[in-house]
């Protein structure tokens, strides 16, 4: 099964070192460990964490090649998607994960020491209590994007350097049609980088703040 996973990955990221690969052969036993005590992935995704949280998170990485020395910011992390893997195959870019349910930071914790992920730094709390500035926001659907906009206002940098100025990027699945009314932004399908089925309907939406 692990074989099948890393195939699914290196599908898509034919280029990674050994040492990426490693880590992300490493999340398979590191989160069906932590499912045990903490239900942070469903159970009946755990079998499909590559395909429905690492490859799906790893989304991202399909729209924008985030240049050395950003910062991203990760809002309702959960168990640590999309900011874990990203943070693996960013290793000289700055993330935080934030969340405000302490329970869902201690998986992330653990897997950040297991990894040894120097570039990944936790936050217990509500998003709108932070004050730090980020170059990037990123999410997996929290909430509406009206309400997510309203959230993190102020929490990003003005000075953009990398190909996308710098905003929101959110993962989101559905017709999106009504929530972005008003709302100036980019929709990319994943299914234009990704052959599963599971991405049909799935979206990266991308907002310059």
């Amino acid at each position: 099964m692990e074989h099948i996973n890393m195939k699914l990955i290196l599908k898509y990221f034919p280029d990674l070192t050994e040492d990426q690969k490693y880590k992300f052969k490493m999340l398979k036993d590191i989160y069906e460990d932590w499912n045990t005590k903490i239900n942070v992935i469903s159970r009946k995704d755990i079998d499909q964490l590559y395909l429905k949280h690492i490859l799906h998170s790893l989304s991202i990485s399909k729209v924008i090649s985030f240049i050395n020395g950003t910062t991203i910011l990760d809002v309702g992390t959960g168990g640590g998607f999309p900011g874990i893997p990203l943070a693996i195959l960013f290793p000289r870019c700055n993330f935080v994960l934030l969340d405000s349910i302490a329970k869902k930071i201690k998986v992330v914790d653990a897997a950040v020491l297991s990894l040894k992920l120097n570039n990944v730094s936790t936050i217990t709390d509500r998003v709108e209590n932070t004050s730090i500035k980020y170059d990037f926001i990123v999410s997996r659907a929290v909430t509406k994007m009206k309400d997510f906009k309203r959230l993190i206002k102020g929490k990003v940098n003005n000075t953009s350097n990398n190909t996308l100025n710098n905003g929101i990027l959110y993962l989101k699945g559905g017709d999106l049609k009504n929530e972005l009314l008003g709302i100036n932004h980019k929709k990319f399908n994943i299914s234009d980088f990704f052959d599963e089925e599971f991405f049909n309907t799935k979206k990266i939406i991308y907002v310059n703040y």
